[in-house]
């Protein structure tokens, strides 16, 4: 059985880094995402600040997303410095999204990001934002069709490609977030 359930410190983050799998097809067409190779201390410190959450299969974890609010403006976001709308406030920011290839096609992404919205709701964000490759548009397409809507882009260090930044308002259920 499928459960999703938010990520515990005694979590393996070697086991966590499936990123690799999820983002190899993106790798093969040439778009050296993050994930695509992440070390495990770099899968920490994305997730530092963030609410990550998993799909556990049989013991196994097999998806994940993170999801975080705005980042101080002189805080990194990997090794670039953060776009304004990371930094702006009433902004969640939803990144680490993955699922293993085995799992594909059974609506388990859908499920990952309704999570990770739904704790945003909660939390009393405004809005959720996020980034992907320009080219990639099929995952453009993906975030469309949930609501999400083009707002700008971004060119990160040592990208092949620019992203398009993306986001997507939240009706808040509270208000904990200015």
């Amino acid at each position: 059985m499928m459960e999703i359930r938010p990520l515990q410190p005694s979590d393996s983050l070697e086991e966590l880094t499936l990123l690799h799998a999820a983002y190899a097809s993106l790798a093969a067409q040439g778009w050296n995402f993050t994930a695509v190779n992440q070390s495990v201390d770099v899968t920490r410190e994305r997730l530092a600040g963030a609410q990550g959450f998993v799909a556990e299969l049989d013991g196994r974890m097999v998806g994940t997303v993170a999801i975080r609010g705005p980042k101080p403006a002189g805080e990194a976001y990997i090794a670039d410095p953060p776009p304004p709308l990371y930094t702006t406030p009433g902004t969640a920011i939803l990144s680490q999204l993955a699922v293993h290839p085995d799992c594909r096609g059974q609506g388990l992404g859908e499920r990952l990001m309704d999570t990770a919205e739904a704790w945003a709701r909660e939390q009393g964000f405004e809005r959720i934002a996020l980034d992907t490759a320009e080219p990639a548009e099929a995952l453009r397409r993906r975030y469309e069709r949930r609501g999400y809507a083009a707002v700008g882009g971004v060119r990160w260090q040592g990208k092949t490609y620019a992203s398009v930044l993306m986001t997507k308002p939240l009706a808040c259920q509270a208000s904990h977030q200015t």
